[in-house]
């Protein structure tokens, strides 16, 4: 393992495949697992939480899902619902064999579509003390239906072309002005660089994903699996989301038995904007909460103190 900047390059096996990580120690022994956006690489996609999180106390794996990043895999920017579970599937136990971390205080964390992932991974994973789905897209139809809204008819027709097309990996960007043939073309989605990027400190991270795998994802649903969620649940959304929508996550929140709910006015990537700050501070006090204050009671409690 190689040490940059308080924190260590790890890597763990994943459908035959290496998925790098940065692991960054605490010292509570709870550990957030932590992945970007959709085709976002783990260090725009995490850093500035990943940082406060372990400056909070505790640790951080933060993990490039295969075919993307550091991590192995080919074709390259190619994203399946199903890869990306096994791949939380492996972090989440690889997490809880790292130095200082306890097995029992393990939060998944995510955004914009995989934080939509994570009710799912937190539904598979009883085992999770808690999990942040932060922006998510609950309903990749909904969310579908409002980007076409904000985008030219003969734009969405290429589109949906290249996605069909698509045996060879055609790439598409992930966000474009309306008329352009991008993943996105909503007007918050155009902030995605000023809020992941806005000092050009990662120009490896490629701003582009297979057509194919941008084509399902408007057919995907994750909010749907909240109801099954054990595990303390806390979804943070923007009022005026235009890219995942605020209400879906809205819905799985209450659907949710431990669900928690944050509101923050702004688009989708406030959290990483104006809003950085309430965000933050509304993460950890619930993470304090649940992997720090409750293993507290209930230490104590088995101790009968």
């Amino acid at each position: 393992m190689s040490v940059s900047t308080g924190r260590e390059k790890v890597q763990f096996t994943s459908g035959g495949t290496e998925c790098a990580a940065w692991y960054y120690p605490g010292t509570s022994g709870g550990c957030v697992i932590m992945t970007g956006g959709f085709a976002v690489t783990k260090e725009p996609g995490t850093d500035r939480f990943a940082r406060r999180f372990n400056d909070a106390g505790f640790a951080v794996l933060a993990f490039d899902y295969r075919h993307l990043g550091e991590s192995g895999g080919e074709p390259r920017q190619v994203q399946r619902v199903g890869e990306q579970l096994a791949d939380w599937d492996a972090a989440i136990a690889f997490a809880g064999t790292l130095p200082g971390v306890d097995p029992a205080r393990l939060a998944a964390w995510s955004f914009s579509a995989p934080g939509g992932l994570v009710f799912r991974v937190a539904a598979q994973h009883p085992e999770l003390a808690a999990a942040i789905a932060q922006t998510p897209n609950a309903d990749g139809q909904a969310a579908a239906r409002n980007a076409a809204r904000h985008q030219q008819p003969l734009a969405l027709l290429r589109f949906a072309g290249r996605g069909i097309a698509d045996a060879i990996g055609s790439l598409v960007p992930l966000t474009g002005e309306p008329g352009t043939v991008a993943l996105l073309t909503t007007p918050d989605a155009l902030d995605g660089t000023r809020a992941l990027d806005p000092d050009g400190r990662y120009p490896e991270w490629r701003r582009e994903i297979a057509a194919r795998s941008a084509l399902r994802l408007g057919f995907y649903r994750p909010g749907r699996y909240a109801a099954r969620v054990r595990c303390a649940l806390l979804v943070l959304v923007c009022d005026q989301d235009q890219s995942a929508l605020a209400e879906p996550g809205v819905r799985a929140a209450s659907r949710a038995p431990r669900g928690e709910l944050v509101r923050l006015p702004g688009g989708h990537y406030e959290p990483f904007l104006g809003g950085h700050e309430r965000a933050v501070e509304a993460e950890l006090a619930f993470l304090r909460r649940h992997l720090v204050d409750h293993s507290r009671a209930a230490a104590a409690d088995s101790t009968g103190r």
